[in-house]
């Protein structure tokens, strides 16, 4: 039974991309006797689980749920039925959905265990053949895109990602309606970039705004740039496209993930915190000038230190200005409550959690501006 694994990953690479769940579903029947199979993701908003093999299955129930949430595989195993066996899909710490599979074998640790190198492998190619085929986004969009949030989607890095030192996620609202906000990521050796850009505008010129300063602030990064340096080049670059009218609140961080130490760029708007044991801080950083709105900018860095067990929150105006019918903004009291509920969540888990308090805080009245949130955990 070792060779299994392998040869599905060469099964996998060798089918189209729109048939990996057809490939995965006789693998399993052949060698696991399997029965039911089925293959749910998360929608773009992360809140429910969608099915791929058969589209008028049920959606993801409670069970499900706790595997997505919790990313461990969770088993029925009954002395008179088929032993159920549900297993996160999940890439670098990038929540895709669960693999639920039913087989007449007995539950048990090898069983779990081999199924999870199944899921592992369904997973990586899931995510590779994303781009090759629409099967897949077309399960995970419940309604459809505004032009601008699909250039956001295709732009941002992912919705989570780990390491050995870190868990990172991050979430967007509306999500199919958003404009100019986003984040982004890049994590190489020991050091973690993240941005995050609160957009100026609307619609479709918003969405193009972003796209040219984060592929500014990329093409310097990529070419191994400091932050101050990104952030230059993506001043530039806005500048001379849009002559100031138009430019980019950014906030871009640099960690240390061995030390702990975070180097910042505070260009504009998004806000930091750090939280540990129930405490809330805000990051004290002084505003620079938001990208691109004057000729030749020039940045400087700040400083602040990590300690193992901190948890990074940055945030938009959108949430922590946010003030829906004439109350006061978000950020006053309302999202430190809404963080404090995060406190035992993991990053992936708390970025839902600080979006739908915001939603509460509306009552029901949509979003007036768009919604980033980011959180970090910084294990060492």
């Amino acid at each position: 039974m070792s060779d299994r694994p392998a040869s599905l990953g060469i099964l996998l690479r060798a089918t189209p991309p729109d048939r990996l769940p057809e490939a995965v579903i006789a693998h399993l029947r052949e060698h696991y006797d399997a029965g039911r199979v089925e293959i749910l993701l998360g929608d773009l908003a992360m809140t429910t689980l969608w099915p791929v093999v058969d589209p008028d299955a049920p959606i993801g129930g409670p069970v499900e749920q706790r595997c997505f949430g919790s990313q461990q595989p969770v088993v029925d195993a009954t002395p008179a039925g088929p032993t159920q066996v549900v297993l996160p899909l999940t890439v670098w710490g990038d929540r895709l959905g669960v693999l639920r599979v039913e087989t007449s074998r007995p539950g048990s640790r090898e069983l779990t265990g081999e199924l999870a190198v199944v899921a592992e492998e369904l997973a990586l190619s899931l995510y590779s053949a994303d781009r090759a085929t629409d099967r897949y986004r077309r399960v995970r969009r419940r309604e459809r895109l505004t032009m601008a949030a699909e250039l956001q989607w295709d732009l941002l890095p992912g919705h989570s990602l780990s390491g050995d030192r870190f868990r990172l996620a991050g979430a967007l609202e509306p999500a199919y309606a958003m404009y100019g906000d986003h984040y982004d990521w890049s994590v190489t050796g020991d050091r973690l970039t993240l941005t995050v850009l609160n957009g100026h505008g609307d619609g479709m010129e918003a969405a193009l705004l972003t796209t040219i300063a984060v592929n500014a602030m990329r093409n310097a990064r990529r070419s191994g740039a400091n932050i101050v340096e990104q952030a230059e080049l993506a001043s530039d670059a806005v500048y001379s496209r849009y002559g100031g009218e138009q430019y980019v609140a950014t906030l871009l961080l640099e960690i240390d993930l061995a030390g702990g130490a975070v180097e910042a760029v505070d260009a504009g708007s998004p806000r930091a915190m750090v939280a540990q044991n129930g405490d809330i801080r805000t990051v004290a950083l002084e505003q620079q000038l938001p990208l691109g709105m004057f000729g030749d900018g020039r940045y400087e860095t700040q400083k602040f230190q990590l300690t193992p067990g901190d948890r990074v929150l940055v945030v938009s105006d959108g949430v922590h200005a946010a003030a829906p019918a004439g109350r006061p903004p978000y950020g006053t009291s309302a999202l430190l409550s809404g963080i404090r509920r995060t406190r035992l969540q993991p990053p992936t888990e708390a970025v839902g959690t600080v979006v739908r308090a915001l939603r509460e805080y509306h009552i029901g009245a949509d979003l007036d501006d768009d919604a980033v949130i980011v959180c970090l955990d910084w294990l060492r």
